[in-house]
């Protein structure tokens, strides 16, 4: 059985799955919270019944909503060794393959052209870091709207035209 993926579970389904693997008391201890909060973070809340317990997971995303700010996220990446990539707001749906394709493969080469330019002295300053990262942050965007386009099926079989039939005279 495939586990699943975080992005398609409720806070506290992936707090539960955590609780799998990482001591509950442990957290607890590290956190200065008591046991029992911690194992209510991996209950769903119930409205009618005030059940469970609004989880840190839930407060971030609150916060990012909030605020509109996405440097929250950034800094949550960055804590667990990585980085955040906004999800692209218009997937393209009904597009041809290879044109899209190219496009990925001309960011690239955008992106190489950016530090060839840079290196060309032997010395990356901060402003030529800075449009490194950039090209690198347009890049990463670029290839997740591709492959969550490709996730989602946008790239199927072309749908056949409809041709009109021409009245017989």
């Amino acid at each position: 059985m495939r586990a699943q993926r975080p992005e398609d579970m409720d806070s506290h389904e992936v707090m539960r799955e955590v609780l799998k693997k990482t001591s509950a008391k442990q957290i607890a201890a590290d956190l200065q919270l008591s046991l029992s909060l911690i194992y209510k973070w991996a209950e769903p809340l119930e409205a009618d019944t005030g059940a469970g317990a609004s989880n840190p997971l839930d407060r971030v995303g609150q916060l990012v909503r909030s605020t509109g700010d996405t440097r929250i996220a950034q800094w949550v990446c960055e804590q667990a060794g990585g980085f955040y990539i906004r999800n692209p707001q218009n997937l393209p749906a009904g597009q041809a393959l290879i044109p899209l394709t190219n496009g990925i493969v001309q960011e690239f080469a955008d992106m190489l052209a950016t530090i060839a330019v840079s290196s060309a002295d032997n010395v990356i300053s901060k402003e030529e870091a800075r449009k490194i990262r950039a090209r690198w942050e347009e890049l990463k965007c670029v290839t997740e709207g591709f492959v969550a386009a490709a996730e989602g099926g946008h790239f199927g079989p072309p749908k056949p035209v409809p041709t009109e039939k021409k009245a017989a005279t």
